[in-house]
């Protein structure tokens, strides 16, 4: 399916399922992993303003498959175990929006242009190359379930009054001028208690950021507008 498609079934879902949390569970925090997520945190946001319960420190869009498939692939290059790489993974949940910041990955290495062409393509597309491998016959399942035990994992730390949880996922922001965005955040007792600045980004990386957002800016608007419409 592609994500128009998904968007067409899931944002129906989305409402519903945020209709009952304002009605049911109001200071629940939300992480939100169905696709499109870049169009469903806005339809969630929207729900909870109307229903005025509204938190934007409550709602996380979960981007965290990204940053898994980042930390995976730039270990490959460097022959070392993912588990010590974190990369930094911004924009948004989808295709060029999916922003890996590869000068900022720990531990501190550097990447050939070519590299740097051959990671960004692979992050960006690694839900297709699932795909492809399955030949249609389905798409990520297994990572998507890690990945969202893992951001789970993360926010119940947060709960627990655990410091440092942080953790990229796709908020409500002010780090760029759009109204949604996925940084790095600090998970807490209230939900995402701290946005983390991109910090400095190189000239491959700034291009990278104005083509994500001006797609990340449709996107969000769908969102919005299947509530307000």
């Amino acid at each position: 399916m592609t994500r128009d498609d998904l968007f067409k079934i899931n944002a129906g879902i989305v409402k519903t399922l945020c209709e009952g949390v304002a009605k049911c569970c109001p200071r629940a925090i939300v992480g939100l992993i169905s696709n499109p997520v870049n169009s469903t945190v806005p339809i969630a946001a929207e729900v909870f303003k109307k229903a005025g319960t509204f938190d934007p420190k409550k709602l996380l869009g979960v981007t965290t498959l990204d940053v898994v498939r980042a930390n995976t692939f730039v270990a490959e290059v460097l022959g070392i175990d993912p588990r010590e790489v974190n990369v930094p993974v911004v924009g948004g949940h989808a295709g060029v929006t999916i922003l890996p910041l590869l000068s900022q990955v720990k531990p501190p290495c550097s990447f050939t242009p070519e590299e740097i062409n051959y990671l960004t393509d692979r992050i960006q597309n690694g839900g297709t190359e699932v795909v492809e491998a399955k030949a249609g016959a389905g798409s990520a399942t297994l990572s998507m379930a890690y990945a969202a035990a893992k951001f789970a994992d993360a926010c119940l730390r947060g709960l627990r009054g655990d410091a440092g949880v942080i953790e990229c996922s796709f908020v409500s922001s002010q780090v760029t001028e759009l109204p949604f965005f996925a940084t790095k955040v600090r998970l807490g007792r209230t939900g995402a208690e701290e946005i983390f600045p991109l910090g400095p980004l190189n000239e491959y990386e700034r291009a990278g950021l104005e083509k994500a957002k001006k797609e990340l800016a449709e996107s969000i608007q769908k969102g919005a507008s299947f509530i307000n419409k």
